[in-house]
């Protein structure tokens, strides 16, 4: 199972849920990011907040939605709409959820507030991330409704 986590820039919040995913998840299933309109570079914040949780970042890289290695089976946006931003589309007979989270990088103030509130987007993603692992899939992959009604569930966790 592949699941694309998607924003738009693809430098912080899409890969801090790809790389957060990847660490956590069984073989089998493998998360993939991308944007609509890729920065081309990594936030060092978000690198550096990985690094500090023990979650590699080897070969990760800010890359297009159309760069794509595989079709996911899932695809996650991660943009937050209550900042007014819009959620890149992806076109594909895929399942889709949101599970919006206000970029971090845009938090203004001190030091201490910027990497509280990197913080709190990986607590955010982590706890989505063991939401979603701890679900009955062996169930839920003959019933797409009911795996949507659980991914847009687990996207309401934890705001």
């Amino acid at each position: 199972m592949n699941i694309l986590f998607l924003c738009t820039g693809n430098s912080c919040r899409s890969i801090l849920s790809e790389a957060t995913f990847n660490y956590l998840a069984p073989a089998g299933m493998r998360a993939l990011s991308a944007g609509s309109q890729p920065t081309g570079w990594l936030h060092p914040r978000a690198l550096a907040l990985l690094a500090r949780k023990g979650i590699s970042t080897e070969g990760y890289s800010s890359k297009s939605r159309n760069d794509l290695p595989v079709v996911p089976d899932i695809v996650v946006t991660v943009c937050g709409s209550a900042a007014g931003e819009t959620c890149p589309a992806y076109l594909g007979p895929v399942l889709r959820a949101h599970w919006g989270l206000d970029d971090p990088s845009h938090v203004v103030g001190t030091n201490e507030d910027i990497e509280a509130a990197f913080e709190r987007t990986y607590q955010i993603i982590l706890a989505r991330t063991q939401a979603f692992l701890a679900l009955p899939f062996d169930q839920l992959n003959v019933d797409k409704a009911r795996l949507k009604g659980e991914l847009d569930r687990i996207g309401t966790l934890f705001p």
